[in-house]
């Protein structure tokens, strides 16, 4: 356990660098750049993030999920890895051109074309980050990502200063994954292989098939808004869509992204341990999981719906005010799909590649068939259509977790319960701003003021439900009370 919570600490560490890095340079950004500028990174950047999905080609969860690993396999890992982003490279290179000729951008063709440099760099870092992962080495893991974002703001914003435009954001990206790729090369694990071999690849490319098929479809789910926003109502649009989600992303980036890089394996580990008795085993991690989850995601989502307008005001300026509306009626989606974002986790880990696979196909399916309707009404009806395809794809997630890990609504629901409660302590900040703060208070001081009272009644709502993370927060202050006592002594 104690391995578990060094682990979350540093991931949580890496996470929230990385995320105030980003905010900082998104709120240089915004106001050193037009939306139009920060559409056409934004749809290059979308096209490419396609690709990424196939360029790890599973290699990644396979090294992960692996009850035996040799040198064999993982040469195997690395040829695989390098066919694979090589061929991408080739591909994206080859597909700038058409692409800016289908969206009518011909800026797009340098920006795909500069972006697929990285699937050159990425065969030798690619063994790297999963196997750190795989050994729960989160501390190194937060030395290459942190690299890579403080070399992408720095050269972001010094580029923009100096009259760049959207390609400032261009070579940050490439001088980031520079970075990354220098950090990891110091800190790969001893065991990993410097040259590729073709036997056992066979095994990979039937697991990589399966995972890349399902992240793929799952990927093209999270990029059709902008893929169709882009194409159909316009590269403005479409970055306005993207602060919005940029804006949603802040959840994922500061918890959802810390807490998966170590349930997986966890799930993992407890699935090759065969589970447990008592909810010891990895549905039982499940339930821990999502309780903790929905106690964060809930309380955040109900805070940014009620300060969407002071937070666009603080973060992006007032030139974004188009993106308050969509935000509000986006945060529902997110909220209701926090039950569920860890059951793919879950799937892969227990074995149930194919279930997951499915699941993404058909919730894709119908989030571009709604996407499509919506999209000629303009970028409300366009966020509508993502609630309720957030909402269907929720049904679909439940469905599978009842048939295939014997967790029905009523388990869900003790889980959840002493979150929804505390969701509605803490909502009582910030729905009260929204109905009474009048609307002259300057948005840094209305967003800071409601922000710490929502913040005290989250904690008072945590112990007095004696919520789950109510325990951890006590050790936590243990901890700290621990080695500042310790600090005293050796001054002493």
């Amino acid at each position: 356990m104690n391995a578990t919570r060094h682990s979350f600490f540093f991931s949580f560490a890496e996470k929230y660098t990385v995320l105030l890095l980003g905010i900082i340079a998104t709120m240089v950004l915004s106001r050193l750049l037009t939306p139009a500028e920060v559409g056409v990174y934004s749809l290059g950047a979308v096209l490419v993030a396609l690709a990424q999905v196939v360029r790890d080609f599973g290699v990644g969860q396979y090294l992960i999920q692996e009850k035996q690993l040799d040198t064999v396999k993982l040469r195997a890992a690395l040829a695989t890895s390098v066919l694979v982003a090589w061929l991408l490279a080739g591909l994206v290179l080859l597909a700038s051109g058409p692409l800016a000729n289908f969206y009518g951008e011909p800026r797009l063709t340098l920006v795909l074309r500069l972006l697929a440099i990285n699937f050159l760099l990425i065969p030798f870092s690619a063994l790297t980050l999963p196997m750190l992962r795989r050994q729960l080495r989160f501390r190194a893991i937060y030395a290459i990502n942190a690299a890579n974002s403080v070399v992408n703001l720095l050269v972001a914003v010094l580029l923009a200063l100096q009259g760049y435009s959207y390609m400032s954001m261009v070579w940050a990206a490439l001088a980031g994954s520079c970075a990354s790729l220098a950090v990891s090369l110091l800190l790969r694990p001893r065991e990993l292989p410097w040259l590729p071999g073709w036997r056992g690849m066979g095994d990979i490319a039937r697991f990589g098939a399966y995972a890349t098929g399902g992240g793929l479809v799952d990927e093209a789910g999270v990029a059709a808004p902008d893929l169709i926003i882009g194409k159909l109502i316009g590269i403005e649009s479409l970055a306005l869509f993207g602060k919005v989600q940029s804006v949603l992303n802040i959840f994922n980036q500061a918890i959802t992204s810390a807490i998966s890089p170590v349930v997986f394996p966890l799930f993992a580990a407890r699935a090759r341990e065969g589970g447990g008795q008592g909810g010891q085993g990895a549905e039982g991690v499940y339930l821990r999981t999502i309780s903790d989850m929905t106690a964060l995601a809930w309380p955040f989502f109900l805070f940014l719906a009620c300060m969407a307008l002071p937070l666009v005001k603080v973060l992006y300026g007032t030139q974004w005010l188009a993106c308050v509306p969509l935000i509000r009626i986006m945060c529902l989606s997110s909220a209701v799909y926090s039950m569920f974002s860890m059951a793919r986790y879950l799937f892969v880990a227990t074995g149930q590649l194919r279930a997951q696979v499915r699941l993404d196909a058909c919730a894709g399916g119908i989030k571009v068939a709604l996407l499509l309707a919506a999209a000629p009404f303009g970028l409300v009806a366009v966020a509508w259509a993502v609630v309720l395809s957030n909402v269907l794809r929720s049904w679909l997630v439940y469905g599978c977790l009842r048939r295939l890990s014997a967790l029905d609504w009523r388990t869900l629901a003790r889980a959840l319960r002493k979150s929804l409660l505390l969701c509605g302590v803490s909502g009582v900040a910030p729905i009260a701003s929204l109905l009474w703060l009048p609307t002259e208070t300057p948005a840094l001081l209305a967003l800071t003021g409601t922000a710490l009272a929502t913040l005290l009644c989250w904690l008072a709502g945590l112990f007095l439900l004696k919520h789950a993370l109510a325990a951890e927060f006590l050790l936590l202050q243990r901890k700290l009370a621990g080695r500042w006592q310790a600090v005293k002594c050796t001054k002493g």
